[in-house]
């Protein structure tokens, strides 16, 4: 059967769900299927990921006149997604993130599409206001599958909302990456006889920068060779920029912004840091590993212990642990063979989170939900 999917995201900026969406919208036209990507919250042209020309792209917005109260717009919108969702009548809808989730349900009712919602995050670790927190209760035990990254998170979908189906469902890890804009040479940020710590994220509290920066301070001295990198931008970037002149570190971090050839800068870098205070399924920490890199996290509740094998690929971190962070980092800096040999299973990342095996599954949850 020829299937439409509606995927539903609220942006196509640069993130971890936004390339996510954009991997499967991709991989799911070259196996033949209608795929309609409907962006609803950011505006058209706002999309930072390139996406087969196969990938019908519509943006709510365009749908919806502009209202000044918030209430009054949010309603607008919904009643915009409920009729363009009647007019195309997908075989299966798709939806990531909390708020995308509820709308999603609450159009689809009725219709009998069968709807996935996907949360991105681990739910405990960024709770959802009150109002949100209530609407998901009561609107997550009518999706036909509750997408969760990792079996903790099912767990707490099984305390939470009992009635709802909830499996657990990996990102796929694309290797080699689609280069897109802005692009950021390496060799135009560091020389190339200089060793890379790479951090790659958005500037934000949950990726825990702050600590890293510390954490690298604490060894910036004993290991001259080497330098930080962090890739991404974000609200914290004058708050950590200030972090780094304080420390005197100016010279040794680098922050050049946000990178569409972030492919590159994994193959550049020697080492790779997650100092993420919470994850859902780490998409770059994935990332850097099936390029080779040898890597260091923090063991958040979720995520990190999925990808990396402790002491095999990487080492894990007691979370929030600055000192032992360092330490491994540390550890991993000063031998050029245990970096090797870690960089080398790092690569059967690839395999095991391959495409081709979160597409079969995808698929079984399609042939298990579609009449």
């Amino acid at each position: 059967m020829n299937k439409h999917i509606l995927l539903m995201v609220s942006s196509m900026n640069a993130g971890g769900a936004e390339r996510v969406a954009a991997s499967l919208a991709d991989a799911w036209v070259s196996k033949g299927y209608e795929v309609t990507l409907l962006v609803t919250f950011s505006g058209r042209g706002e999309c930072f990921y390139t996406l087969s020309k196969e990938v019908d792209i519509l943006y709510l917005a365009d749908k919806t006149r502009t209202h000044k109260l918030p209430l009054l717009a949010y309603i607008s919108r919904f009643l915009a997604l409920r009729r363009l969702v009647r007019r195309l009548r997908p075989n299966v809808l798709v939806s990531f993130l909390t708020n995308v989730n509820v709308a999603a349900l609450l159009s689809t009712l009725g219709t009998k599409i069968p709807t996935v919602v996907c949360e991105r995050t681990y739910p405990p670790q960024l709770p959802v206001g009150a109002s949100w927190r209530q609407l998901r209760r009561w609107t997550y035990p009518v999706a036909s599958r509750v997408i969760m990254q990792s079996s903790e998170g099912v767990r707490w979908l099984e305390t939470e909302i009992p009635s709802a189906h909830g499996i657990v469902m990996p990102n796929p890890i694309l290797y080699p990456l689609p280069v897109n804009e802005p692009t950021i040479s390496p060799v135009s940020v560091i020389a190339p006889e200089r060793r890379i710590l790479l951090a790659v994220g958005r500037m934000s509290e949950e990726k825990g920068f702050d600590s890293l920066i510390r954490g690298f301070s604490s060894l910036a001295s004993q290991h001259p060779q080497w330098d930080l990198v962090i890739l991404g931008d974000g609200p914290l970037r004058p708050v950590l920029a200030d972090q780094v002149r304080h420390l005197g570190l100016a010279g040794r971090v680098f922050m050049p912004g946000r990178a569409g050839n972030v492919g590159e800068w994994y193959q550049r870098a020697d080492l790779y840091v997650m100092s993420s205070r919470v994850e859902g399924f780490p998409n770059t920490l994935g990332e850097a590993m099936s390029h080779g890199c040898p890597a260091v996290s923090f063991d958040c509740d979720t995520g990190p212990r999925d990808l990396i094998r402790h002491d095999v690929d990487g080492l894990l971190a007691p979370p929030g642990d600055v000192a032992v962070l360092a330490q491994y980092l540390s550890r991993l800096m000063e031998s050029d063979a245990l970096r090797s040999r870690m960089a080398t299973r790092a690569l059967e990342v690839r395999d095991r989170y391959s495409i081709e095996r979160v597409l079969a599954l995808w698929d079984q949850v399609f042939v298990d939900i579609i009449p």
